[in-house]
């Protein structure tokens, strides 16, 4: 793969779904498995084929954007990346034509909230004008879908078929060997005015290119992960934790602390007479005293007192003291009962 590879990643939207988490930070810059999500999915790039040839587009909006550019600069000073804001939530089409001068040669599309564990170094050699990636599910009714044909070429995407034949669920991850006939896909698909509910889908603009005569293949993932929803991302840290991210032979050193495995205790956390685990991330700076806590995130700078919580959500520096089962708070908020 000569020419630079683009990856572009949208990244503007409210994450309602996310509240309160959200009120005070963009998505993926919530915490799971005891870093922001917006590290895993950088990690899913470790094996793209040239990384040094490689430049980042990220679509950020105006609500809390600016702290993806400063988190980016701090974190990640060696990525060559670039920031388009999308002030107008008009879908993902939308999102991707703002970003257009910048999306040309290979190009890889993948949504904020996706992550899957899957093996870039193919694309080097890759020979069809497209990828989608897909997992196969039991009932595909409620994703978008990509239908194949005899020899495994796409024909067309589907949103939310009425029937499971097609169960190859499109998991929000593409390739295109060139980004500019996204692009003119795109611009076609705006002049048409084909949208729903006011937003231009990203699937319609790839039918589009498959009518032109675009070859698309999928490539099929086991794992595929989501961080859209509180409940997805408490399930995505409980996998993260059984797959590489628990560190609780170091935990149980710990003293007066029982732990359950699997759990992830960062380093500068302070943890004192509890019990932790199973499928708990307890991020930097974090203070846990006197607790039963399991399934349950803690952002960093969280502190949680005399508290018993199972399925929770506990978001940067806030306090919670008393005994709530299960509790969701945004950052720098505090529960005492």
């Amino acid at each position: 793969m000569s020419d630079t590879l683009k990856i572009v990643i949208p990244m503007a939207g409210f994450g309602t779904r996310m509240r309160p988490q959200t009120w005070s930070k963009p998505k993926p810059l919530v915490g799971v498995a005891g870093k922001p999500s917006f590290d895993h999915l950088m990690d899913m790039f470790k094996t793209i084929p040239d990384p040094k040839n490689t430049e980042y587009i990220f679509i950020i909006g105006q609500h809390l954007g600016e702290q993806i550019p400063v988190y980016v600069k701090k974190q990640y000073p060696q990525v060559k990346a670039h920031y388009v804001v999308q002030e107008e939530m008009k879908g993902q089409s939308h999102a991707l034509w703002l970003a257009r001068h910048h999306l040309n040669g290979p190009t890889i599309m993948v949504f904020s909230d996706t992550l899957l564990e899957t093996d870039f170094s193919f694309l080097a050699k890759e020979k069809s004008d497209g990828v989608a990636w897909v997992k196969a599910v039991p009932d595909p009714r409620r994703f978008g879908v990509a239908e194949v044909d005899k020899t495994g070429e796409v024909v067309r995407l589907i949103e939310k078929p009425q029937t499971k034949e097609n169960n190859l669920a499109l998991v929000g991850c593409y390739y295109f060997k060139k980004g500019e006939d996204l692009v003119s896909a795109i611009d076609e698909q705006i002049k048409r005015g084909i949208q729903l509910k006011g937003e231009y889908f990203l699937a319609d603009a790839i039918n589009i290119m498959l009518d032109h005569g675009t070859q698309m293949r999928t490539q099929s993932v086991e794992v595929w992960l989501d961080t859209g929803t509180i409940e997805a991302t408490l399930e995505t840290n409980r996998y993260m934790l059984e797959h590489g991210r628990d560190n609780s032979t170091e935990a149980a050193t710990r003293q007066g602390v029982t732990i359950l495995p699997p759990v992830y205790i960062h380093p500068t956390a302070l943890v004192e007479g509890s019990v932790v685990g199973p499928h708990v991330s307890i991020s930097s700076d974090c203070e846990v005293t006197g607790c039963v806590i399991r399934n349950s995130i803690l952002d960093d700078g969280a502190a949680v007192t005399d508290s018993v919580l199972d399925g929770s959500f506990i978001g940067r520096n806030a306090r919670v003291e008393g005994h709530p089962k299960t509790v969701n708070i945004g950052d720098n908020s505090s529960i005492q009962l």
